[in-house]
């Protein structure tokens, strides 16, 4: 099976960046399914209706998410009603949205499961016990599973990929917006990452203009961030995964930018 991940969309520009270069990665790679992490997709913060929309017209089959997706007041009262839309799965129960889905993909079964960490970030449950939990509940029939998780900490997310090394296709770091070069296949079976990355502005503190970001990170006064302007990039990564056992046979860095 091949999969095609892309990594946090922001803003704007994210999803200009999508435009110019979803159809030629669909051309080069033939993907079965794609995901990729939308929580910036709106003005940097959060999602909208229409944003995401938009994406799945694009042809994203999964949006996966994190900390910003409740950014969006009256996105989160519609959250339950998107079937294609993750939020972090350790979450208390009771959360709007869902933590993970199952989906078929050309007559296979797949599992994409979206966490949360909990190091320099709001101190939620456990993602290492939520997914001890999950994977009891999703059962060994599923074989492909990709997990999202979206946290701050390089250890934290590393260390989860050995935790769940054998047990997941794939573990792929989200939410630091900046790709790393650390791609590898743990143990011959469970890919990592430890960040994807991030598609939107190239010139950019992460996606946002440097005024604000530089005033802030000066002063350490409140502002409003506004998404840079400019040339932008596309983050992901390329896997393709064994369906009868689900591991991970190959994990490709993919880093494209705009010219300008």
């Amino acid at each position: 099976m091949r999969i095609l991940f892309i990594g946090d969309i922001v803003g704007r520009a994210g999803r200009k960046a999508l435009k110019m270069w979803l159809p030629a990665l669909k051309d080069k790679y033939a993907p079965h399914l794609i995901i990729a992490n939308g929580e910036n997709a709106a003005g940097g913060f959060g999602l909208t209706k229409e944003i995401y929309q938009e994406l799945l017209e694009l042809g994203i089959d999964v949006v996966t998410t994190g900390n910003h997706v409740w950014n969006k007041k009256e996105f989160v009262k519609e959250m339950d009603s998107f079937d294609r839309l993750l939020r972090p799965a350790n979450y208390p129960a009771g959360t709007p949205g869902r933590g993970w889905l199952a989906l078929d993909v050309d007559g296979v079964s797949v599992a994409v499961i979206n966490l949360q960490g909990r190091v320099f970030m709001e101190c939620i449950d456990c993602p290492f016990r939520a997914m001890d939990s999950l994977l009891n509940l999703i059962g060994s029939d599923i074989k492909v599973k990709i997990v999202d998780f979206h946290a701050e900490a390089t250890a934290e997310k590393s260390l989860l990929a050995f935790y769940l090394t054998g047990r997941v296709s794939a573990v792929l770091g989200t939410h630091t917006h900046v790709q790393t070069c650390d791609e590898r296949i743990l143990d011959g079976y469970t890919g990592f990452i430890t960040d994807v990355g991030m598609t939107g502005p190239i010139n950019s503190s992460i996606g946002m203009d440097f005024k604000e970001a530089l005033y802030r990170i000066i002063y350490h006064v409140p502002v409003k961030f506004k998404v840079a302007k400019g040339p932008v990039m596309l983050n992901g990564v390329f896997l393709e995964v064994d369906e009868e056992s689900g591991r991970c046979l190959k994990l490709e860095r993919i880093f494209l930018k705009e010219e300008g």
